[in-house]
């Protein structure tokens, strides 16, 4: 069976990738409707031979369509999400919007596959940092049992899309160049720089950004205990983000059982040679579909504990490659109307 596919926000970075692994993944499409704000109708979009008009999204567009990736931000999925779903359109969700809706599933499709079929027309994809993390920590909670982690991020630029690339390779350019750099999408000069800064800072000094970590990692995994320290940093790369976790666990832990579980576990690699300078880093997992698992070491501070760090592409399991693979998930149990 083929579906009739749309994407709302096709026009942006995270659009253009869903649009390359629809046809990198051969999904089972016989129709792409290519939703952007009135500003983008009307353009002509091409891949792969195929093109595509540019339609304005608008309440009345979904009726024809079965399945759409909303990757617009938070306001156009709360202006649209309902809509589609009353239109018979499954909606999977790149933004905040939802995630913590109780009544709409997070999903992660290696993780909690089954939370897939109680949705009420609207899915939720996570947290590009959640979802990188819990790739990592998943297979160990299985092997362990988690309770509490510490976790630093480094997220690339590419998490800020179109304009946080273009922003780095605007000021890498005009620093070579010896012209003063601007700064527009970030506070503060991202180019040779770290900013601790992702999203805005909440009352108690955590950003919204560090605590979607902790309230996502609860939900996906559906530990209502679990405790989350993160602390979140940008950094000038370019594309995949890196997290550094250090982490508690039920149970006795041993690194030969740590990295069996890392290796029967769908979706991730084990990078683990320090004596050979094998380690994950984000120039090796740009566009690369699994995430990788390396720098394995008993924790020095918590009891049972586990040190790790995690590399993935944040464009595609961080947001594309992860909506997709609901949207496989769907059509695998035949959850699409």
């Amino acid at each position: 069976m083929a579906y009739k596919v749309g994407i709302l926000g096709a026009t942006g970075a995270v659009g253009q990738e869903i649009i390359r692994l629809l046809h990198d993944r051969n999904f089972p499409f016989s129709e792409l409707h290519l939703l952007a704000s009135a500003n983008s109708a009307g353009k002509i979009h091409n891949y792969a031979g195929n093109s595509w008009i540019i339609q304005e999204a608008t309440e009345e567009c979904f009726s024809d369509i079965d399945i759409c990736i909303f990757s617009a931000g938070a306001a156009q999925s709360l202006q649209f999400a309902e809509a589609a779903s009353k239109s018979s359109c499954i909606v999977i969700d790149n933004s905040s919007a939802f995630r913590m809706n109780p009544s709409v599933p997070l999903i992660i499709p290696e993780v909690n596959p089954d939370a897939i079929n109680d949705h009420k027309g609207i899915i939720a994809n996570p947290n590009c940092s959640t979802a990188i993390a819990l790739m990592g920590l998943y297979p160990l909670h299985q092997a362990f049992g988690l309770k509490r982690f510490i976790a630093s991020t480094y997220q690339a630029v590419s998490g800020s899309g179109a304009a946080g690339l273009k922003e780095l390779e605007t000021q890498i350019k005009a620093w070579s160049d010896g012209r003063s750099l601007k700064s527009e999408v970030y506070p503060h000069q991202i180019a040779f720089n770290l900013i601790p800064h992702v999203d805005s800072f909440e009352e108690d000094g955590y950003t919204r950004e560090e605590m979607k970590m902790l309230h996502e990692s609860k939900k996906i995994m559906g530990i209502d205990d679990l405790l989350v320290s993160c602390t979140c940093v940008r950094v000038p790369v370019f594309r995949a983000h890196c997290i550094s976790i250090s982490a508690e666990f039920e149970r006795p832990v041993s690194l030969q059982s740590a990295h069996s579980s890392i290796q029967s576990f769908q979706g991730v690699e084990l990078v683990d040679d320090p004596d050979n300078l094998k380690y994950p880093m984000p120039l090796n997992y740009s566009e690369k579909v699994p995430c990788a698992i390396g720098r394995i070491r008993k924790d020095r501070v918590f009891n049972n504990g586990l040190a790790i760090w995690v590399t993935g592409d944040q464009l595609w399991k961080g947001a594309a490659l992860n909506a997709i693979q609901i949207a496989e998930l769907l059509h695998t149990k035949e959850l699409i109307n």
